[in-house]
């Protein structure tokens, strides 16, 4: 199944969103790939009550715009359990209720031991994460999901960085995203991509962002996918 691109008015509300709280940064940031990039996005600002659950609100509209399949959520630790957390919730208030489920950094010995938290793991499984950077969570969770007889079919994130993946210190010619697609088999969809965040930056009234446009769009011309 290929999934649909998040629609124009999603995207862009997000960003906007993600601009207004701060997640979204603009400025020179070295990444783990030891690049300079000009923005810089660090889902974990969406730190309160109200901006988790306007988060909750485009993650559900992106993933039932997406046309997924799914029976449950998983978030991998650490920030996919508020964020699987706050996505249940939304679906709920929206009339479909599911279960939700996430894992321990380390297993439990005592109480109810065991690495797998929430509801009990079965059935097709959406994993929800931030993003994806080089796909370690993923096959993670894609491992811990089997082991348990569950079947992972998807990924939902907020942003598609849209970026190379690296091999050592070597560029490669696909994106973490695309690793997960062809390597993983598994569907990924994202509220937002770096092409959205573009064409928000160019778009934009703000001068104090437009000022961005450049520079974002040299970094998606030499390290994009």
């Amino acid at each position: 199944m290929t999934l649909p691109p998040p629609s124009e008015a999603l995207a862009r509300d997000f960003v906007h969103f993600a601009v207004r709280c701060g997640v979204l940064r603009f400025g020179e940031f070295k990444t783990k790939a030891g690049r300079l990039s000009p923005y810089f996005f660090n889902a974990g600002l969406f730190n309160d009550g109200e901006k988790l659950g306007r988060l909750g609100e485009f993650y559900a509209r992106r993933l039932l715009e997406s046309g997924m399949a799914f029976d449950m959520l998983f978030g991998p630790a650490y920030k996919g359990i508020t964020l699987a957390s706050a996505v249940a919730v939304e679906l709920a208030r929206l009339g479909r209720n599911v279960p939700f489920a996430y894992n321990r950094k380390e297993a439990k010995d005592h109480g109810e031991g065991g690495v797998l938290v929430g509801a009990p793991v079965a059935g097709r499984v959406l994993i929800i994460d931030d993003v994806i950077s080089a796909g370690t969570s993923v096959r993670e969770s894609i491992r811990l999901l089997q082991a348990a007889g569950a079947r992972p079919c998807g990924v939902l994130i907020a942003l598609d960085r849209q970026e190379k993946a690296t091999e050592g210190d070597k560029d490669v010619e696909w994106s973490a995203v695309q690793y997960v697609t062809r390597n993983l088999q598994l569907n990924v969809a994202a509220i937002a991509t770096l092409n959205d965040l573009l064409q928000y930056l160019k778009s934009t009234d703000d001068p104090a962002l437009q000022v961005f446009a450049q520079p974002v769009q040299r970094y998606r011309d030499r390290y994009g996918v």
